[in-house]
């Protein structure tokens, strides 16, 4: 797999966050392909102008033993790639528990891989509204929105979260949870020091830590914080990070300073899409303000029987709410799929008290619905775009994602253009499928403003 024109390769805990480090890498002009599984020499040779590729995992939803058997050998993969940098992508929102996602776990297993001089965290996104100050993590309500920014123990959305509730904001302490490896921390003061001064305190703290947290308000602290780790790494010794799009916009921030990539503005116009199929897993209030706001301007939706899905008892074909998306789409109107409307839907409620009726705790509730209801909206996807002319589909939900996606037999993507800040329009690689050539966006809980299905449909850009 090496090449030795690869800057970054990284693995993503979710689809929707690893579309996210897409992005920032193809902003900042560094081609990037994006694989579903780790890819063979010959995956990669499909791709010969990229200098970055990502994995799309989805360990954000599994126990700590599923994570072992999944990274250890993804992480060995990414290690012979060749690339300097290998990051372990993971939400802005650190969304992880010592029992589902465990962040802590993903690093323990890196460290024994890579065997980095230490563990680069970087969880700031300020372009994103992700904000780190003195290691405590600041989120602002939605990315791509004007919401306000909150705490993170304190976010409307987060501090709610079905599975993994944010109830610490200090990264340390909510790692030290899921590790018992040692963080030091760069502040917010010592990083606006000059570069020199910062290095030789980077020095100082990695010999008495495993780990090392880097804050940041400003996008120009990010490539300051490039500028301290990119030394670290090279193709023998990749230097191991983990955490948000943060670590793709530190390194590309830097390189750009050093003439290594450019800034890219032009991208092609992808112009409007009659009709829009979207297919939502989300339970995050976000998603479905968007989704109110959608149907309230012509869009139609189809609510899934998600507790007959989690009984047991609901048709295996799910041949309604095909049939019924056909022909809607025929008719040209657009259509969103969806199995809540955030944790409040009495759908929502009503499924979660079916599996924990059957004795299933919530990480086992968390693993079993991401499978069950990406399953259903995979396999409704897969038949109508093959039955109906489909050019651009939205699949919502970081958990649901990557099994809609391997549902519809998607192996990679490429990004076409920007729209809205965390989720690229991409080009689907599903060879001898219906989705082939498909027009893709992978959204996340946070992400988008409240008219985002309308943005996406009209192809327009919302810069940051």
């Amino acid at each position: 797999m090496s090449s030795s024109n690869l800057l970054l390769a990284f693995y993503g805990d979710d689809f929707t966050g690893s579309t996210d480090a897409l992005e920032i890498l193809e902003r900042n002009g560094v081609r990037t392909a994006l694989f579903i599984e780790p890819p063979t020499p010959k995956d990669l040779a499909r791709f010969p102008h990229i200098q970055a590729f990502g994995i799309a995992g989805m360990t954000r939803a599994m126990a700590p033993a599923q994570m072992e058997a999944t990274l250890r050998p993804a992480f060995a993969a990414l290690k012979t790639s060749g690339a300097r940098h290998i990051h372990y992508k993971v939400c802005s929102t650190f969304d992880s528990s010592p029992t589902i996602g465990s962040i802590g776990k993903a690093i323990d297993i890196g460290a024994e891989v890579f065997d980095p001089k230490f563990t680069s965290l970087i969880v700031a996104a300020p372009v994103l509204g992700r904000y780190c100050a003195f290691g405590n993590l600041f989120a602002r309500m939605g990315i791509g929105s004007n919401g306000h920014i909150h705490r993170l123990d304190r976010h409307p959305s987060m501090s709610k979260h079905p599975t993994t509730p944010s109830d610490e904001s200090d990264l340390r302490l909510h790692l030290s949870k899921q590790t018992g490896k040692l963080c030091g921390l760069i502040d917010i003061l010592q990083i606006e020091k000059p570069r020199k001064e910062t290095s030789a305190l980077l020095q100082t703290i990695v010999e008495e830590n495993d780990i090392v947290l880097f804050d940041g308000l400003y996008e120009h602290q990010m490539r300051r914080i490039g500028a301290l780790i990119d030394p670290y790494g090279s193709p023998a010794a990749p230097h191991f990070s983990v955490g948000s799009s943060g670590v793709e916009m530190a390194l590309t921030g830097f390189w750009e300073t050093e003439g290594i990539v450019q800034n890219r503005t032009q991208w092609p116009d992808p112009g409007e899409s009659t009709r829009l199929l979207v297919i939502s897993g989300s339970c995050s209030p976000v998603t479905a303000q968007q989704i109110e706001y959608a149907l309230a301007r012509g869009f139609t939706e189809i609510a899934l029987d998600t507790p007959a899905i989690a009984a047991g008892t609901h048709d295996a074909a799910f041949s309604n709410e095909t049939n019924k998306a056909m022909h809607l789409l025929a008719t040209g109107k657009s259509v969103i799929i969806h199995t809540s409307k955030g944790t409040q839907d009495e759908r929502f409620i009503q499924s979660n008290n079916i599996l924990k009726s059957q004795g299933l705790s919530s990480t086992e509730i968390q693993a079993l619905t991401s499978s069950l209801y990406g399953e259903a909206l995979g396999s409704i996807a897969r038949y109508v775009i093959s039955a109906s002319p489909t050019k651009r589909i939205v699949i919502a939900g970081g958990d649901t994602s990557g099994v809609v996606a391997r549902a519809m037999g998607i192996k990679a993507v490429e990004m076409i253009a920007p729209l809205s800040p965390g989720a690229p329009l991409c080009r689907a690689f599903a060879p001898g499928t219906a989705a082939d050539g498909l027009e893709v966006v992978f959204k996340g809980g946070q992400v988008g403003g409240e008219d985002y299905f309308e943005v996406v449909q009209r192809g327009s850009r919302t810069d940051r």
